[in-house]
């Protein structure tokens, strides 16, 4: 069997607690959950509201893939954390669903918890496979 690689990604968001960017193993990456943090400039306040802390959260996320060189076409399965569930629930889902194409939407989890790292409203892991 495999030992896993461990990466951490140029250009992402500096992490906020002890993990790497990506973990790989057998051709299946797994995606350190992302905060809406911006990338070199992790002190900046948080983007105002789901849907710009969501587009904040996917663009993470995608330099993270892209860094492996995957894209969003390699996601198979996302859990979404939500500490707002009932009110951000609907905004979170539009903003999610622009990123992908149509019909290929990977498996998806979606929970609502009662804090996340910097207070952040949305935070959002993935699962990818190399083709």
């Amino acid at each position: 069997m495999a030992l896993p690689s461990h990466h951490m990604i140029p250009g992402a968001p500096r992490p906020v607690a002890p993990f790497n960017h990506a973990v790989e193993i057998d051709d299946w990456v797994f995606i350190t959950g992302q905060m809406p943090t911006e990338p070199g400039n992790e002190d900046a306040p948080l983007p105002e509201g789901v849907e710009a802390q969501t587009r904040r959260v996917m663009d993470n996320l995608i330099i993270v893939l892209n860094g492996m060189g995957l894209g969003l076409e390699n996601v198979v399965q996302a859990r979404v954390y939500l500490t707002e569930f009932e009110r951000d629930y609907a905004a979170m889902n539009t903003t999610y669903r622009a990123y992908f194409a149509e019909g290929k939407l990977p498996a998806r989890t979606c929970v609502g918890v009662t804090g996340l790292a910097v207070n952040a409203l949305v935070e959002i892991d993935m699962v990818a496979r190399r083709p």
